[in-house]
């Protein structure tokens, strides 16, 4: 049996994208027509500040430019090329956009450049609009708050998987003759702390390998609908001047760079001064939130009344865990009949204040401390020793009892925020794009997020919530 072969070439698969956008795209345009005002989400400020310079002689208004983005996200177009490609061969997709011509690649990254301020306004605006929303399709889920952050890498040359492996390939030439010298532990150790040709573009480690990214965090809801978007840049460090920076040596030309631990106060702050009405009630987070400091702030100061976050090991002891009797005091571990010594408040910098707790079998003699103990739980010489500190109740008990099935099905609910950074990423093609340019990398990001707004907003007036993540099966 005999089978005729024929090759598909770029043209026929190219030709047949187009004639299935064009036939299909009709319908979901009149959606969006009747579900989708654009002119109703766009704040004043935003409005002023674009007609300013030029007025309302402008060649192309400014819910053309904000529509073609948009739904350039929705549509997961890559580049802002082949978005020019499709408004030149799609006419219900330029009527849409009220585009009489077409902008040109270099007016659309003027427009994100020249306007992140207030795409971020009015992406906040748009969190406002659909807390109710997500409130009416799962208030359990929308009252909770997920945190974590990741990086959109960037166009430079340090990414190039060649710059890394010329440098090892170096590095063994050199050390040939000196087995004890690592060349690829030493070629990262030599890599610098951010990239040449952008300062943004800072050294991490995401997703199981080393990279140069731009530095952002997420706040989602339960629901996986993101609620706050935050770039770990200058101006967030300008606006916080209170941080602590860690620095990777103590050169001042090595990049600074703040910990997730360390940036989640102030994000949060802002989170909610943006939204003064939002009252969640559960934060979850991962075993790098574990610290006593972060869970005194969650209660104290923004009313958490539940934290999903898992023990770190490196804060837990390998020895043999205290009791604490009804007054808190910590008990000996090997008989809790007797409380361990108390020795006053300690203080290190840039910690919690902590009560220092010793060996109740502890004897002072000869100007020495040593352990009488027959049995000694510890090796150290002075006996066991231990802390307590003002919240550590909240860390033992946040809210929910840790090993219940209540708390591990809703820590369960925590991937969502990576599922939401995947969507922004791969779906709503904010990654991969050829810039290395902050301002553009960050305008993406709140558009990518303004469209998943706009997704819950025309997902609830078609009374269909199992669209608020992502329009594409309407689409299909």
């Amino acid at each position: 049996m005999s089978y005729k072969l024929h090759q598909i070439s770029l043209s026929e698969s190219f030709e047949q994208c187009q004639n299935l956008l064009i036939s299909d795209t009709p319908s979901f345009f009149d959606l969006l027509n009747q579900h989708m005002d654009l002119n109703a989400f766009i704040p004043i400020e935003f409005d002023n500040a674009f007609y300013k310079s030029l007025g309302r002689d402008r060649s192309f208004p400014l819910t053309g430019f904000l529509s073609a983005l948009i739904l350039q996200k929705i549509f997961s177009i890559p580049t802002d090329s082949l978005l020019i490609l499709l408004l030149i061969l799609c006419k219900e997709l330029r009527t849409f956009c009220g585009f009489s011509k077409i902008p040109d690649a270099p007016l659309f990254t003027r427009f994100k450049q020249d306007f992140v301020p207030y795409l971020q306004l009015m992406f906040e605006r748009l969190v406002d609009y659909t807390e109710p929303i997500c409130q009416a399709i799962d208030s359990s889920l929308a009252q909770m708050l997920a945190f974590d952050t990741t990086g959109i890498e960037l166009y430079v040359k340090e990414n190039n998987p060649k710059t890394l492996n010329a440098l090892i390939k170096r590095l063994k030439t050199f050390y040939k003759n000196n087995p004890e010298v690592d060349p690829y532990k030493m070629a990262y150790g030599l890599m610098p702390s951010c990239s040449l040709s952008s300062s943004d573009a800072k050294q991490m480690f995401i997703n199981g390998h080393f990279c140069y990214a731009d530095k952002l965090a997420i706040i989602t809801n339960g629901l996986g609908i993101v609620r706050h978007i935050t770039f770990l840049d200058d101006d967030f460090k300008t606006s916080h001047p209170d941080l602590i920076i860690d620095k990777k040596s103590d050169s001042p030309d090595e990049d600074k760079s703040i910990s997730d631990s360390v940036s989640l106060r102030p994000i949060l702050t802002d989170f909610f001064n943006a939204h003064p009405l939002f009252k969640p009630k559960s934060f979850l987070g991962d075993s790098a939130f574990d610290s006593i400091d972060i869970y005194g702030f969650l209660r104290n100061d923004f009313n958490f009344e539940k934290a999903f976050i898992p023990f770190n090991p490196r804060n837990e002891s390998t020895l043999k865990s205290v009791g604490y009797n009804i007054f808190g005091y910590p008990l000996c571990p090997n008989d809790s009949t007797l409380s361990m010594k108390y020795h006053g408040i300690t203080r290190g910098e840039g910690r919690a204040e902590r009560y220092k707790w010793g060996c109740p079998m502890m004897s002072y003699s000869n100007y020495t401390w040593s352990c009488n103990c027959q049995n000694p739980c510890s090796t150290a010489k002075r006996g066991r020793t231990t802390y307590t500190y003002d919240n550590l109740d909240f860390r033992m008990f946040p809210g929910v009892q840790r090993d219940s099935i209540e708390w591990l099905d809703t820590y369960k609910i925590r991937a969502v925020v990576e599922k939401s950074i995947n969507h922004l990423k791969n779906n709503m093609c904010v990654s991969g794009r050829k810039s290395r340019n902050h301002l553009t990398t960050k305008a993406d990001v709140f558009i990518a997020a303004i469209a998943c707004q706009f997704t819950v907003i025309i997902a609830d007036k078609l009374s269909c919530p199992q669209y608020i993540r992502s329009l594409k099966p309407l689409i299909a």
